[in-house]
């Protein structure tokens, strides 16, 4: 996993070039990475270094900002939970000095806190909150100007409920899973056919394939003391008896 977040199959032999190289803070490829942002929004990949990049360039040079990319890079991050990616892409704005030259009002201040508020939903697993607050009212221009044009997010927040399910459950309820995902009916069945998942018809309940994080195992703890550790022990406890 470490390996792919650092080096993503998808990455380009130019990109690799930039995000490795000397060229990382050259400002005047922030329009090819900007470009790949839009590949990585359109092909369903990610590649949060280079995201990175983008958001270190607007760092360094406040006249490149583009608040629509920075959006669209804390809608990736947020999709990459429970890594660090969306903390390590805010600790970058944070640092930012606001003196780009918009044509338009800035609509970064107005959707930051509402982007941290989904990925603190999402990171304590408070999934059926997370899809009540993205479907509110409030919401609305978020999902119309943004989410709407990133391809596949509303899955790839399932498969951060599917992550987090697949680590803490042996088995769930279709009707809890089915809060999870916000799905019901048919498509919660063909999600949960596409997994590869049993339900038992009876219950309604999902068992959750064997995997290292949802499978207890008892640990022997052994320990071997040598008989003179042993002595020096006896003879201690004799002194302060």
């Amino acid at each position: 996993m470490t390996s792919s977040w650092l080096t993503p199959e998808t990455r380009t032999e130019l990109i690799e070039d930039l995000v490795s190289g000397v060229d990382r803070y050259n400002p005047s490829n922030v329009s090819i990475l900007e470009d790949y942002l839009y590949h990585q929004i359109r092909s369903e990949e990610y590649d949060c270094l280079a995201n990175l990049a983008i958001l270190k360039l607007y760092q360094f040079n406040p006249e490149l900002y583009n608040p629509d990319v920075v959006v669209n890079i804390l809608l990736k991050a947020l999709t990459a939970c429970p890594l660090p990616d969306f903390n390590l892409c805010i600790s970058l704005l944070d640092e930012r000095t606001v003196s780009a030259n918009l044509d338009e009002p800035d609509p970064l201040p107005s959707l930051l806190p509402i982007l941290k508020g989904l990925h603190s939903l999402l990171y304590r697993c408070r999934f059926p909150a997370f899809w009540t607050a993205y479907r509110s009212e409030e919401l609305e221009t978020l999902r119309d100007n943004y989410t709407v044009e990133c391809v596949g997010f509303e899955n790839a927040v399932r498969e951060v409920a599917i992550r987090a399910v697949k680590a803490a459950f042996t088995q769930i309820s279709t009707e809890r899973l089915g809060s999870y995902l916000e799905l019901t009916g048919t498509d919660l069945q063909a999600y949960i056919q596409k997994l590869g998942w049993t339900i038992d018809a009876s219950s309604s309940v999902i068992s959750i394939p064997p995997n290292p994080d949802n499978q207890i195992e008892a640990t022997i703890v052994q320990e071997s003391i040598s008989l003179p550790q042993l002595t020096k022990v006896i003879s201690h406890a004799a002194l302060k008896a």
